[in-house]
């Protein structure tokens, strides 16, 4: 079994061969992208396919594994998903497409390695802000080398900036978050792995969004986790349930404020 130190080495190797592949790929397509509609009415750019290809040529040579990624049909995912629980590296070749697309500077590639369905090292990063969080199963998570979180959150709910994706919640609660907020102010920024590691980081306090899949959070959740934070799905269930299950999900910055955020989110939903 690694230890947690060697799966922080690996995360940082990790970490350098993500930077190499977005700058070489991404950057120089950005701003310069058409996008193109999938099947289920998502988006889709020519840089989301070949990150996605690059990636998948070079992760197995850093540690032995097939690779899940958001671009391939729901049935290879599936087979992947069950055949491969000893290795298996699940990435988002770029997150928050329509940001990329549109020229908004908030996107990211997000990578992380499962061992038996769970996340033990990770990357997210930001091409045009350089930077770059990535996280190993006890060893912490970490912004461009600093320890996460860089500040000192809110401690009640009522001092809260939150993170909250209205859309894809249920109209019930979305009215009372509109009406009643619980917490000071909120945002959402239109990528789902960059709002958890805003979470980790200290930048948000609370977050909810109705609706992610697995290569949304497979590196954030763990980010986060690391960082001292705490997360579940919105229905009670596993996160870690596959990629064919879209979960909602609910997260806080530190365990005191994620059981108010909790306490509320269930009375009100």
């Amino acid at each position: 079994m690694p230890t947690a130190a060697k799966r922080l080495t690996r995360a940082r190797a990790l970490e350098s061969m993500v930077r190499d592949i977005a700058r070489e790929v991404i950057l120089p397509r950005y701003l310069n992208s058409a996008r193109n509609r999938k099947a289920d009415g998502s988006i889709f750019t020519e840089a989301d396919m070949e990150s996605q290809r690059r990636l998948a040529a070079a992760l197995p040579e850093l540690m032995p594994g097939e690779v899940l990624g958001e671009e391939m049909s729901a049935e290879q995912q599936a087979q992947l998903w069950s055949s491969s629980r000893t290795g298996l590296w699940c990435i988002d070749p770029i997150d928050g497409t329509t940001n990329f697309a549109n020229g908004i500077p908030f996107f990211a590639v997000s990578v992380a390695y499962l061992v038996d369905r769970e996340p033990r090292f990770g990357v997210v990063y930001n091409p045009v802000t350089d930077e770059s969080f990535y996280a190993a199963k006890g060893a912490g998570a970490f912004l461009n080398g600093a320890e996460l979180p860089l500040r000192k959150g809110a401690e009640s709910l009522q001092d809260a900036v939150a993170g909250i994706d209205f859309k894809r919640i249920s109209n019930h609660l979305g009215d009372e978050l509109a009406v009643r907020p619980p917490y000071f102010s909120q945002r959402n920024f239109g990528s789902s792995a960059l709002e958890w590691c805003f979470l980790a980081a200290g930048r948000l306090d609370v977050y909810l969004h109705g609706g992610q899949m697995l290569w949304d959070y497979a590196a954030g959740h763990l980010i986060l986790t690391e960082a001292g934070g705490e997360s579940m799905a919105l229905d009670g269930g596993s996160l870690m349930a596959g990629p064919a299950v879209k979960r909602g999900v609910i997260a806080a910055a530190n365990p005191a404020l994620f059981s108010q955020w909790r306490n509320w989110v269930s009375g009100h939903s």
